[in-house]
């Protein structure tokens, strides 16, 4: 099944298409992306996540066509 791991910053946007199978989870899917490589800067003890804009945790299982979002910290 495909989702999507997304991470933006101020600068650029990453959005990873990715296969995964059944019973990911959220961690999972965002270690498989490659997004950690791409995005040295992205704590996962630190940075919430979301599907769709709804906080979720690392450990939820992630459903076919999820957008698996890593939130920044806004700052001023």
């Amino acid at each position: 099944m495909q989702v999507d791991v997304v991470y933006a910053t101020a600068e650029r946007q990453v959005w990873l298409t990715i296969d995964v199978p059944e019973g990911t989870t959220v961690v999972t899917a965002i270690q498989a992306s490659g997004i950690l490589q791409r995005c040295p800067e992205i704590d996962l003890k630190a940075q919430k996540v979301g599907i769709f804009s709804k906080l979720t945790k690392l450990d939820a299982t992630v459903e076919a066509g999820s957008r698996i979002e890593i939130y920044r910290p806004v700052r001023r």
